[in-house]
């Protein structure tokens, strides 16, 4: 079996072609930037011919893109799609509904939302790990004082968000509505409750400060877009802050990011990391590993909870709805409430190593075990087997 994968800029992509061809399948990759991801004849018509030229039989994605699925509806060929951010505005779109589609959500709300809207081919799959890619950078020297830290945090401090820039614009009374709405999130664990927080009295106001714009094919609406580009990246942007600023007082912290960190005055500035060759040793090396979701994800893991237990590393996180389903909280990693439980925990797993090295020990034999891109993959084809009546072409080469 022959499958495309279309590539652009996630970080999965080469685990995830490394498990189609450990589990058997032939590859072919293809890359290219996008303007629009609804509609770009060009492209669509390049694509068309790789696949007939090339005798694909699946085309694969992470994420999702509308103008693909007109393409293999053509060609006749299925578009498999493994999602790795929430929630997805692509997917809101008319082709969703098309029966090429099959999609891999690891958000299960997001799962729920599309089922229940009548998407057919549709399923819950949680994001996965690369332990032997891991295993085999870390098992080679390397300086690990360059990496230690007693915690650390990987990423973006979402400082660019259109919030900052929208906000002055706004009357002060719908300013004032959504610092409270932004901060109202904060407070919450686990939820997401900003898209609840924005009433059709609400959006009617919005509406003369910010415009929103999509396609012809999509059926997204300002409630969304809005919650989610707009007051979900500030929401993160505000908790990230507050939470380093917080432990900085008492412990010392790393950043590495390419965001500004010039107001995170006792926070060490680690610089920007590499994800293959760099990340891995911060986690392997850093006494705590931090891992703030934003609040755009509802229920799902987001892929740096996974790249840290892979690498062995200590986890604290958020709490997330999908945790217990595959993690034992102070067993496998730890999760925190509020930013004032996160201090409190630091403190005590920054004393007790013994206690710190086992959770980490324990979380990463379990993702090596049962959480690893070769067993994903293999269920997500099975499936896609299952529901084309399991013909020859979806046998492996």
């Amino acid at each position: 079996m022959r499958i495309l994968v279309y590539k652009w800029r996630a970080y999965n992509y080469a685990d995830i072609c490394e498990a189609f061809l450990a589990l058997g399948y032939d590859i072919l990759t293809y890359e290219q930037d996008l303007d629009n991801y609804d509609e770009d004849s060009e492209f669509e018509a390049l694509l068309a011919n790789m696949i007939v030229e090339e005798a694909c039989d699946m085309v694969f994605t992470v994420n999702y893109f509308a103008l693909v699925t007109s393409v293999c509806e053509k060609t006749h060929v299925p578009y498999v799609v493994w999602t790795c951010d929430n929630p997805l505005i692509s997917m809101y779109h008319k082709n969703v509904f098309c029966p090429c589609n099959y999609f891999f959500t690891f958000d299960k709300t997001n799962f729920l939302e599309f089922r229940e809207m009548g998407v057919s081919h549709i399923w819950h799959l949680p994001l996965a790990v690369n332990t032997k890619r891991l295993d085999y950078l870390l098992g080679h020297f390397y300086d690990q004082a360059l990496y230690e830290n007693d915690i650390a945090f990987v990423g973006s401090l979402y400082e660019r968000n259109s919030y900052d820039r929208l906000r002055p614009s706004l009357p002060e009374y719908l300013q004032g509505y959504f610092d409270a709405a932004i901060w109202a999130q904060q407070c919450i664990s686990g939820g997401n409750i900003i898209e609840e927080m924005l009433p059709v009295g609400i959006l009617e106001r919005l509406q003369q400060y910010f415009k929103l714009e999509k396609s012809e094919g999509s059926f997204s609406d300002l409630g969304l877009i809005f919650s989610t580009t707009v007051l979900g990246f500030k929401t993160a942007a505000e908790q990230r802050r507050r939470a380093l600023l917080e432990l900085s007082k008492k412990y010392h912290v790393t950043i590495y990011s390419n965001s500004d960190t010039s107001g995170l005055f006792k926070v060490r500035y680690g610089g920007s990391l590499d994800y293959w060759s760099e990340m891995p040793k911060v986690f392997a090396a850093s006494k705590i590993n931090l891992n703030f979701t934003i609040p755009n994800i509802k229920s799902g893991l987001p892929l740096r909870i996974w790249d840290i237990l892979g690498s062995g590393g200590f986890l604290m996180t958020n709490f997330q709805a999908e945790i217990p389903a595959y993690f034992k909280n102070k067993e496998d990693l730890v999760c925190f409430e509020s930013i004032e439980e996160l201090s409190e925990l630091s403190g005590y797993y920054l004393a007790h190593e013994e206690e710190r090295r086992r959770i980490a020990g324990n979380g990463y034999k379990k993702v090596k075990k049962y959480h690893t891109f070769e067993q994903r993959i293999e269920q997500m084809m099975e499936l896609v087997k299952k529901e084309n009546g399991g013909g020859k072409k979806w046998n492996k080469s």
